[in-house]
């Protein structure tokens, strides 16, 4: 039989949508927020030569330059005000929840609730600010040096930096506002919105490979079937979970018995979502951001370092599989605690059928955990690889690639679940209100 929470969702249709006020109004401030994020992506940097950037782009273009465009929209392309996007923010999240790992100090702010949260956040801010100001002075220099400023100097240089480091302070600010006000993620919803408003142009590049004869038709075939292959993966292993039994014991509450119940405890497979590929292309990129503007030739270490982090080559793959793994196994420690877990299961009588409460429960639960992740961070560095495959070998646009196409699929379920939850509630509410209406009628017949 099934639960009021699945009756009340299969009746969900377009009228409850029509009804809920509230969703609509979050929805509608998301699309405004996006619709800003968009116009930002074209608004140039003062003093750039856009001509000449773009030769400059065209001929630098490929292996870390192309992934840190995808992950700004467009915007480094453009060179615009948006050319570090979130990516900042991103690599101050996770220095921050490496210290808070490593620093005693920061993981007893962490433990703190509510006011030790704001503390970390207002950390991360200022440490945002900090990676962005180095990456953009980082940026002037190297476009002075390749030529594309109009009127080189310390005053561009300055102008570069404060209008940088604005756009991507303005750009944590917006999603903080759409996470709060809106629906859904807001990091990773403008990342999402991003690669989206991309994917058109990358598709039609795509396409003039066939028609220029670049590329054969089976084998065009053949790679989007490989992309309907990637999402219906994704989708499949993004769902999929293991069930911990927990039982309840029966208990007597005065004069009544209440018999025991079973419940279960969901361990995603993938507990740690699209933070993994998102954290290891941010620390890939972080290092780099300089490489791809210096001028560098011939047996420069720049130019080696960016050779070898090309896509396709063994280096990037390895390293960008091994920090996919490592942040899989290190987010699912933060967000589920074993001891903590079973703890709690301990303090309400619960217990998991054949384990002892308490310590045998934290040490099954991490070794189910340690298991299907394992499982969920093979099947990230999988996603992640084999596109890029693909990409290095036929010169693909990189919106087709792993990472870009876990990013979209992962936050339109995540979105798609909370606009559900949300018409679920609305539906609640007004089952409650109906009923209260009805218990008042009979009252006053009364």
């Amino acid at each position: 039989m099934s639960s009021a929470a699945e009756q009340l969702a299969k009746n969900a249709n377009w009228g409850t949508f029509s009804k809920a006020t509230e969703l609509k109004r979050r929805l509608l401030f998301v699309m405004g927020a996006l619709i800003i994020y968009r116009l930002g992506t074209y608004i140039p940097i003062p003093g750039i030569d856009p001509v000449e950037w773009q030769k400059i782009y065209s001929q630098k273009g490929g292996g870390i330059l192309d992934m840190f465009n995808m992950f700004s929209g467009g915007a480094l392309q453009r060179m615009t005000i948006f050319a570090l996007n979130i990516m900042p923010y991103i690599s101050a999240s996770i220095i921050m929840q490496l210290g808070t790992a490593m620093s005693p100090k920061l993981e007893a702010l962490k433990k703190e609730g509510e006011h030790g949260r704001m503390k970390i956040n207002q950390y991360t801010r200022y440490l945002t600010v900090l990676l962005a100001s180095v990456q953009a002075y980082g940026m002037a220099v190297g476009l002075e040096g390749s030529g594309a400023v109009i009127d080189p100097g310390m005053f561009f240089r300055i102008s570069t930096v404060i209008t940088i480091v604005g756009g991507t302070v303005f750009l944590m600010w917006l999603g903080e506002q759409i996470t709060q006000r809106g629906i859904g993620n807001g990091i990773s919803l403008i990342i999402f919105a991003g690669i989206v408003a991309e994917l058109p142009r990358a598709l039609v590049s795509t396409l003039e490979l066939g028609r220029s004869d670049a590329m054969n038709p089976l084998m065009m075939l053949a790679l989007f079937a490989m992309i309907v292959g990637v999402i219906v993966l994704i989708v499949y292993f993004e769902r999929a979970q293991r069930r911990v039994v927990v039982q309840y014991p029966k208990r007597q509450q005065g004069n009544q018995v209440q018999m025991g119940q079973q419940n279960h405890i969901p361990l995603k497979l993938n507990t740690s979502g699209v933070i993994p590929p998102i954290f290891a292309s941010s620390l890939l990129l972080l290092p780099l951001t300089i490489v791809g503007f210096s001028g560098a030739e011939g047996g420069d270490w720049t130019a080696t370092i960016a050779r070898h982090l090309q896509h396709g080559q063994l280096v990037y793959m390895v390293l960008y599989g091994a920090l996919i793994a490592f942040f899989a196994f290190f987010y699912t420690a933060i967000v589920f605690n074993p001891e903590e877990n079973a703890d709690m299961l301990q303090r309400h009588g619960g217990f998991v059928p054949g384990m002892r409460p308490g310590k045998s429960t934290a040490n099954y639960l991490d070794f189910v955990l340690t298991r299907i992740t394992a499982v969920g961070a093979l099947y990230l560095v999988f996603i992640c690889l084999l596109p890029e495959f693909m990409i290095s070998k036929f010169s693909l646009p990189f919106y087709f690639g792993g990472t870009s196409l876990l990013i979209v699929v992962t936050v339109t379920m995540d979105t798609v679940a909370q606009i559900h939850s949300h018409l679920i509630a609305h539906q609640y509410e007004g089952l409650i209100k109906k009923s209260k209406l009805r218990s008042g009628g009979r009252k006053g017949r009364r």
